[in-house]
C-alpha cells in the first residue's frame, strides 16, 4: 500500500483545478469554476468545481467529491491508481510497503509531533491570556503593535514564560513525551539530559501548515540585549521544512483565488497587520530567502505576485538576487515600494485599509521595469556598474519562460538602458542557449573541471591558459580571506554608517560568478547566512559541515609567517598594514576580482568576433567590446589611484 506520507504530499500538491482542468473546460465564476458536466450531455454547464474547498459537484449526475474521487469516475482508476496519476503528474516519488508495526509507527510519530505542537500553540495562547506575566508583557505587546482580539485568537498568537522549564514541565506533567518535545524543537536537551524551553520569554507566532495545522514556532524576543537573537524559530523536523511554508497561507489562500493576486511581504507583523486590515491574500517568507517550493505554493493559486517591500535600500538590492526564480516559474512580479520609514505593517496601520490599496494600485511596478530602475540609479553614470546592470538585466529577462512577454520587456529595457535593442536580443539569445545546454548536460552528465561554472564561461578558458585561471583562483581566494578576516567589522568610510563590511562586499559581489569550486561554496554560504540575517564568523566555517570549506577557511587564515614585533627597531622598515586603509583593502579586493573577470570577457569577445562572419553581427559584438573595454580601463584606473600594483 501506498505509504500515509506519500499520500500527505500528494494531497498537498494537488490543485483540482488544474487536474480537472486537464479533462474539462473551466470558466471562472466568482470564487468557482464552471464547466459542462464531462459524466453528462448537457448545454448548459452545471458542474461546479471549488478550489478553496477542494471539491468538485456535478449536478447533472449527481458525482462529487475531491481530484480523486473524480479520477476513479470518469477514468476508472482505483484508488492506489489515481493516488500514482497525481504523483506522477507533480514528479511525487510513490512510496509503497506492507502494513507493518514500523510503518504505523512511522505515522504515529509524525501525528505525534504534529499534536504537541498543537499543544504548544493553546498553551502559549493561554499564558498570553490568562497569566499576569503572559498580559504584562506579551499581550502587551500584541496590543500595541495594534493587533486586535480577533487577529491574536486566529493565528494563535501567544507567549512562552520567561522562565528556563514552564513550558517543558508543563508539556512533561500532562502526559507528552520528552522524545517528541526535542523533536518537534519545542524543547532543547542539556548535556546532562534535562530538557530547556527553547522560546523562554519571547512572543509566539504558530506556522501552520497549508492544511491548518500547527508545524512550528517563531518566537521574537522583547529583550533590547544584542547578545540575544531577535528570532528564534523551529529547526527542521518530519514535519517542518522551512522552504516549503509560507507564513500565513493557510489564511490567505481563499483569498489569493478570489483576488487572483498574492501579496509577498517580509515577516510576521506584515502578515497581521494587512490580514487585519481587510486584505486577506498576504502571506510571508520569514525573513528566510524566497525558495522554488514557496513560488510553487502560490503559483497553485495565482499566476499573480505583488512583493511589498520597505523603503529600505540595502534590503531592496539584496533581495532582488532571489526574485529571478518567480519569473523562472512563469509567474507575473509586480513591485511595491513603501516610503522611507514604513513598511506594510507599519502604512497599513498608520493611513489604513484605503490609503494602503491607493498606495499599492498607485506604486505597483512590473519586477524588471521596477529592478532597472534601482539599479541604474544606484549605478548612476559610472559605465562599469552600467554594464553590470544591462547584464543582469538581461539574464533576468532570459528567467521569462514566455517569449512574447519576454521581448516586450527587452524593447522597453533597450529604451531604459539606452542601449541597442538588437545588443540586448543577442545577449538574451546566447544566454537561452547556454542555458539550454546546461540544462541538457545535467540531465546527460557533465565532465569534471576544475571550475565550477556554466558552459559559456568554461568556454573561456582552455588548456594554454591555466596561468590566467590560476589568476582567477587567487583573486577568488582573496575575497574569500577578506570576508574571513574583516566580514564582521563596520564600514568606516565615506560617511557609510551601520554597514558591516560583510554583507556589504556580498552585495558588491552580487554579479560576479565564482569558478573556483571552494570559493564559491563558501561565498554560497556566507551570502544565505547573510540573506537570513546571520553575520558569519570564522569559526562558524572552521566548524561547517563541508570539509572543502572547512580547509579553505583554514588555509587563508593561517600564516606560515609573521612579522617580529621588534622589526621596526631593529630594521627602520616600515611594512604596510592592510588595516591602516580598509577602503583600499576592500574595494581594491573588490575590484581586481571584477577586473579579472571583466578581462575574460573581453579574450572571449576577441575570439568571438574572429570567429563571426557575419558584418551585423560583428558590429554588435565590436560595440560590446569597446563597453568591455571601457569597464577595464576604469576599472584599472581606479585600482591604480587607491591600490599599489
Amino acid at each position: 500500500m501506498i505509504t500515509k506520507p506519500t499520500i500527505d504530499r500528494i494531497m498537498e500538491a494537488t490543485d483540482i483545478v488544474e487536474v480537472i482542468g486537464e479533462f474539462v473546460q473551466l470558466k471562472k465564476r466568482g470564487a468557482n469554476y464552471i464547466g459542462l458536466s464531462p459524466f453528462a450531455n448537457e448545454r448548459t454547464p452545471s458542474f461546479t468545481v471549488s478550489p478553496v474547498k477542494g471539491i468538485f459537484k456535478d449536478f447533472s449526475s449527481g458525482k462529487g467529491g475531491s481530484a480523486i474521487t473524480f479520477l476513479m469516475e470518469l477514468e476508472k482508476f482505483t484508488y492506489p491508481e489515481a493516488l500514482k496519476w497525481l504523483a506522477k503528474k507533480y514528479g511525487i516519488e510513490v512510496e509503497e510497503t506492507v502494513e507493518s508495526s514500523e510503518h504505523k509507527e512511522e505515522d504515529q510519530r509524525r501525528e505525534s509531533l504534529m499534536i504537541v505542537s498543537t499543544y504548544a500553540a493553546k498553551y502559549f495562547h493561554e499564558t498570553m491570556l490568562n497569566t499576569d506575566e503572559g498580559q504584562n508583557i506579551g499581550l502587551s505587546y500584541f496590543k500595541e503593535r495594534g493587533f486586535n482580539s480577533e487577529t491574536i485568537r486566529k493565528f494563535e498568537l501567544g507567549y512562552s514564560p520567561d522562565q528556563w522549564e514552564a513550558f517543558t514541565g508543563e508539556a512533561l506533567k500532562q502526559g507528552y513525551q520528552e522524545e517528541f518535545l526535542v523533536a518537534s524543537g519545542l524543547s532543547v536537551k542539556r548535556d546532562n539530559g534535562s530538557l530547556y524551553d527553547r522560546y523562554r520569554g519571547r512572543v509566539m507566532f504558530p506556522i501552520h501548515s497549508f492544511t491548518g495545522r500547527v508545524i512550528a514556532f517563531g518566537g521574537r524576543t522583547l529583550k533590547s540585549d544584542k547578545n540575544v537573537p531577535k528570532y528564534v524559530n523551529s529547526p527542521e523536523s518530519e514535519i517542518y521544512h522551512k522552504s516549503n511554508v509560507l507564513y500565513g497561507l493557510y489564511f490567505a489562500k481563499k483569498a489569493i483565488r478570489e483576488e487572483d493576486n498574492c501579496y509577498l511581504v517580509e515577516g510576521y507583523a506584515d502578515v497581521l497587520s494587512v490580514h487585519q486590515a481587510g486584505i486577506e491574500n498576504v502571506v510571508a517568507s520569514s525573513g528566510t530567502s524566497l525558495t522554488v517550493e514557496q513560488v510553487r505554493l502560490i503559483g497553485r493559486l495565482t499566476k499573480n505576485i505583488t512583493i511589498l517591500y520597505d523603503g529600505d535600500a540595502a534590503g531592496i538590492k539584496a533581495s532582488l538576487r532571489g526574485l529571478d526564480l518567480i519569473l523562472e516559474e512563469g509567474l507575473n512580479v509586480k513591485v511595491v515600494l513603501f516610503p522611507d520609514g514604513h513598511d506594510p505593517d507599519s502604512y497599513v496601520q498608520k493611513f489604513g485599509t484605503a490609503a494602503f490599496k491607493k498606495h499599492v494600485d498607485d506604486s505597483k511596478k512590473d519586477f524588471i521595469l521596477f529592478k532597472t530602475g534601482i539599479l541604474l540609479k544606484e549605478a548612476g553614470n559610472d559605465p562599469i556598474r552600467r554594464s553590470e546592470v544591462i547584464r543582469e538585466i538581461v539574464e533576468s529577462i532570459a528567467k521569462i519562460p514566455d517569449s512574447i512577454k519576454a521581448s516586450v520587456f527587452i524593447k522597453e529595457c533597450s529604451y531604459i538602458l539606452q542601449i541597442d535593442e538588437r545588443a540586448l536580443l543577442t545577449e538574451l539569445n546566447k544566454m537561452r542557449q547556454a542555458k539550454a545546454k546546461k540544462d541538457y548536460q545535467n540531465q546527460h552528465g557533465n565532465r569534471k573541471t576544475s571550475f565550477e561554472t556554466s558552459p559559456e564561461e568554461l568556454a573561456i578558458f582552455d588548456e594554454t591558459e591555466k596561468e590566467k585561471a590560476e589568476e582567477i583562483a587567487n583573486q577568488e581566494r582573496e575575497i574569500v580571506r577578506l570576508l574571513l578576516s574583516y566580514g564582521s567589522s563596520m564600514i568606516d568610510w565615506d560617511g557609510i554608517a551601520n554597514t558591516y563590511i560583510g554583507p556589504f562586499m556580498i552585495a558588491e559581489l552580487s554579479d560576479v560568478d565564482f569558478f573556483n569550486i571552494p570559493c564559491k561554496k563558501f561565498i554560497d554560504v556566507y551570502s544565505e547566512q547573510v540573506d537570513n540575517g546571520i553575520l558569519p564568523d570564522d569559526k562558524f566555517f572552521i566548524h561547517h559541515s563541508d570539509k572543502s570549506v572547512v580547509n579553505l577557511a583554514i588555509d587563508l587564515l593561517s600564516t606560515k609567517y609573521t612579522l617580529s614585533e621588534n622589526w621596526y627597531e631593529m630594521h627602520k622598515i616600515m611594512v604596510p598594514n592592510e588595516q591602516n586603509n580598509m577602503k583600499a583593502t576592500i574595494l581594491g579586493g573588490i575590484f581586481h576580482v571584477k577586473k579579472i573577470k571583466v578581462e575574460a570577457i573581453i579574450d572571449k569577445l576577441t575570439k568571438q568576433l574572429i570567429d563571426e562572419t557575419d558584418y551585423d553581427n560583428q558590429v554588435v559584438i565590436m560595440q560590446q567590446q569597446i563597453q568591455m573595454k571601457r569597464v577595464h580601463k576604469a576599472i584599472a584606473d581606479y585600482l591604480g589611484t587607491v591600490i599599489p600594483k
